[in-house]
């Protein structure tokens, strides 16, 4: 399940945070502190996500 774990974080995490991303920089905040943070957030995030969907996924 680890290896499948990985492969669906690469690609949550980086969906997670680019949307993060987008959602920060729509709000008005365009410095660097707030980009990074969303960023982190949405890769910190997608640690519980991906292990959802990686157990639903070799449950089935």
């Amino acid at each position: 399940m680890i290896r499948l774990a990985s492969i669906l974080f690469s690609l949550i995490a980086t969906t997670l945070a680019g949307t993060a991303v987008v959602a920060v920089l729509t709000a008005g905040y365009d410095t660097l502190v707030p980009i990074v943070a969303a960023a982190v957030v949405g890769a910190v995030l997608a640690v519980p996500v991906t292990y959802l969907i990686a157990r639903e996924i070799y449950q089935s």
